[in-house]
């Protein structure tokens, strides 16, 4: 498993603020979507592209653009839809799966409730979002959803890991690339991320 934690000053004043619970849901939910703009930068870093001749004013040259098939974007519902408007301004033609898991308060287990993929998983690259990546279960199934339906080129985004996530995944899934905002110190015993920011959906949608 690869693991890249981005290292940017932005990014640490944005999670500055994200963390703050002090900080409004307004405010919290623009703050998700930049802090979703600069991991998107990170996380498309390896996109296939093909050389194309271009006209520019002046003359004819050579240049890059992504391949012809659409990436794939699959927000894990709710918490990843918070990730979702800055991907697809960055990839305005990428096609948008969707995956609902909630997690069992009492087992930590993720139950599936809601799954539509776009067809050709196999060739395109997947981006799964996910801002919180705590016991590691809901993003396991994820991944184990997706590579039953074809994916093979996955990358999973997160703001926040736990220690305890990123082994459960280095063990089921060892293939997999993750791009992360920061890793935490550990999960408390209902298995959220500490210090972390508490839960992302609620406070995304002002559930709390």
């Amino acid at each position: 498993m690869t693991t890249t934690v981005l290292d940017h000053p932005l990014l640490h004043h944005k999670l500055s603020l994200i963390r703050d619970r002090k900080t409004p849901g307004s405010l919290f939910r623009a703050l998700i979507e930049e802090a979703g703009l600069l991991l998107a930068v990170e996380a498309t870093r390896h996109l296939p592209t093909e050389s194309v001749v271009v006209e520019t004013p002046l003359e004819r040259t050579g240049t890059q653009r992504l391949k012809s098939l659409d990436p794939v974007l699959v927000p894990v519902l709710r918490a990843g839809l918070g990730f979702l408007p800055a991907f697809l301004q960055l990839m305005p033609t990428a096609k948008v799966g969707h995956l609902g898991l909630y997690r069992d308060h009492d087992s930590l287990v993720p139950v599936p409730y809601y799954r539509n993929f776009p067809p050709l998983l196999e060739a395109r690259p997947v981006f799964i979002l996910d801002p919180m990546l705590a016991t590691g279960g809901s993003a396991s199934e994820a991944v184990r959803q997706l590579k039953a339906a074809g994916g093979v080129n996955l990358v999973l985004v997160s703001l926040l890991a736990a220690p305890e996530g990123l082994a459960r995944l280095q063990g089921d899934h060892p293939d997999l690339h993750l791009v992360l905002g920061a890793v935490d110190r550990q999960l408390n015993e209902r298995g959220y991320i500490l210090p972390g920011l508490g839960d992302a959906g609620d406070r995304l949608f002002g559930t709390a």
